[in-house]
C-alpha cells in the first residue's frame, strides 16, 4: 500500500484525489494545500517545492502534480533527484505550456498544425503588424496566466487594445513581457488529452471546455466554466487524426529533441473544415475537463500513473470508460474572472443525489462551514445515459447548492446536443 500526495487546490485536484482514493493499492491520499472538499489537507503551498518533497519523503508518498506552476518550476526534476516517485512532466517538457512562444516554435519546426503567428516584445511593432494584415487575430501572453492570458479579437481596435493590455499595462505581469499575435481560426474547439510515458500516449476520453464566462461564449476568457465528456465533435476519424498528427508527433518530436514527455499532454484543438489545429498545449489535466473525465473512468488511475512514471504504459490494457456522459457545470463567484467576494457560506451539499459529485475548487472549511474562497468555487458533475440527461441532472443538482453571489452558465454541453 502506498500513500499519495496530490499537489494543488482546485477542482481538478479534488477529482484526482477522489479517483485515486478508490484504488485498492492506495492507503491515504493527502492534498497540498487542498480545499474545503478534499480530505487530509496539508498546509503546504504548491510553490514550496522543498516542503512538498520533505512531506513526500517522510510519508512514503507517490506524488501527483495537478497545476502548471510547480511543473514549470521544476518540481518533477527536484523529486527525481531525491528518488521520489512523481507523476508529471519535467521542467524542460513543461515549456510546452510555460512558454507559448517556445511551444509555437516547437510546432513550427516539427510540422504540427497550428495557426500562423508573429512574436513581439514591442507594442508599437505589434500594432503596426495588426494594422497591416487583413484577418482577425488572437493575442497571447507568452507565460503562465492562469488560463486568462489569451485575448480573442474581432477587429483591429480589439487587437490594439489587447496588445496594450498585455505589453504596456502589464495586466499579466512578467508573463506578458512577450506576446504572440496569431491568426484567429474560427471553428469548433475541443480538448484532447493523452497520458504519456515518453514513448507512447494513451488517449483520454474526449471532452469540450467552455472558456467564456457567459452563455453563448460571451464575455472574457476564464479558466473554464464547465465541460462535458465525451464530445460528439471529436469523431472517431478526427480522434485518430489528432492522435497521430498532434499527440504522437509531439511526443516523438520531444524525444528527438532530447526531452522525455511523461504525464498528461493536453492539446487545445480548433477544428475547422474537419482539420485540427493546435491552439495551445497544457502539460497537465484540464480543469474543468478533469471532473467529467474522472467520473467516467472505469480503471485504476494509480496503475496508469505509475506506468507513466516507469515508462511501461504499453504493458497495460487500453483505458476503459463508462458508457455514460458526464457534465460538469462550474459554479463561480459573481465578478469572476475579475474581482469577486469571498467567505460566503455555501449550503446544500447534504441533498446531492447519487450519480453527481460536487468537486470543490475555491472553497475552505471554517468552524464546520464551507465558505467560498475563489473565483471558480465548485464543479457540479453529473452522469447520464445520454448527453441531454447528464445536462439535466447537473442543472437540477445545482439548484440545491446556494450562496449569495453564485453564478453559472446555463448552456454547458448544449453545443454537443446539435450533433444528435
Amino acid at each position: 500500500m502506498v500513500n499519495i500526495l496530490v499537489v494543488g487546490s482546485g477542482g481538478r485536484e479534488h477529482a484526482l484525489s477522489w479517483k485515486l482514493s478508490q484504488s485498492n493499492k492506495v492507503e491515504t491520499v493527502y492534498t497540498a494545500p487542498g480545499n474545503g472538499g478534499t480530505e487530509n489537507n496539508i498546509p503546504i503551498d504548491v510553490t514550496d517545492l522543498d516542503g512538498l518533497a520533505e512531506f513526500a519523503q517522510k510519508n512514503n508518498c507517490f506524488t501527483v502534480v495537478g497545476p502548471e506552476d510547480p511543473l514549470a518550476s521544476g518540481i518533477v526534476d527536484k523529486f527525481n533527484k531525491l528518488n521520489l516517485k512523481v507523476f508529471g512532466p519535467s521542467q524542460a517538457a513543461a515549456q510546452l505550456e510555460s512558454s507559448k512562444i517556445w511551444a509555437k516554435n516547437f510546432m513550427k519546426r516539427n510540422d504540427i498544425p497550428t495557426a500562423q503567428f508573429q512574436i513581439f516584445d514591442n507594442a508599437q511593432k505589434a500594432i503596426e503588424y495588426v494594422k497591416s494584415i487583413d484577418f482577425n487575430v488572437v493575442v497571447k501572453a507568452d507565460g503562465l496566466a492562469a488560463g486568462k492570458g489569451v485575448i480573442v479579437c474581432n477587429s483591429v481596435d480589439d487587437a490594439i487594445s489587447a496588445i496594450e493590455t498585455i505589453l504596456v499595462k502589464k495586466t499579466f505581469g512578467d508573463a506578458g513581457n512577450k506576446i504572440i499575435v496569431e491568426e484567429r481560426i474560427d471553428g469548433i474547439e475541443a480538448s484532447y488529452i493523452a497520458l504519456s510515458d515518453g514513448n507512447v500516449a494513451l488517449p483520454m476520453a474526449s471532452s469540450q471546455d467552455h472558456k467564456r464566462v457567459f452563455d453563448d461564449d460571451k464575455g472574457p476568457n476564464t479558466g473554464g466554466m464547465g465541460a462535458y465528456s465525451p464530445t460528439p465533435i471529436v469523431t472517431d476519424v478526427l480522434a485518430k487524426t489528432i492522435q497521430k498528427e498532434v499527440i504522437e508527433k509531439t511526443i516523438h518530436a520531444m524525444k528527438n529533441e532530447g526531452i522525455s514527455f511523461k504525464g498528461f499532454l493536453y492539446a487545445g484543438i480548433m477544428i475547422k473544415d474537419n482539420k485540427p489545429y493546435v491552439l495551445e498545449y497544457n502539460v497537465r489535466m484540464g480543469d474543468p475537463e478533469c471532473q467529467p473525465i474522472t467520473m467516467r473512468m472505469d480503471f485504476d488511475l494509480y496503475d496508469y500513473f505509475t506506468a507513466s512514471v516507469d515508462g511501461t504504459l504499453s504493458s497495460l490494457p487500453p483505458l476503459s470508460w463508462k458508457d455514460q456522459y458526464a457534465v460538469c457545470v462550474v459554479l463561480a463567484s459573481d465578478g469572476y474572472p475579475g474581482s469577486y467576494p469571498k467567505n460566503e457560506e455555501i449550503t446544500g451539499f447534504d441533498s446531492i443525489s447519487n450519480g453527481t459529485n460536487v468537486f470543490h475548487a475555491g472553497t475552505k472549511k471554517s468552524d464546520g462551514k464551507v465558505l467560498s474562497n475563489g473565483g471558480r468555487v465548485l464543479g457540479v458533475t453529473s452522469l447520464g445515459d445520454t448527453l441531454d440527461s447528464a445536462i439535466n441532472n447537473a442543472y437540477s443538482e445545482i439548484k440545491k447548492i446556494n450562496w449569495p453571489n453564485k453564478i453559472y452558465r446555463t448552456d454547458i454541453g448544449k453545443k454537443g446536443l446539435s450533433y444528435f
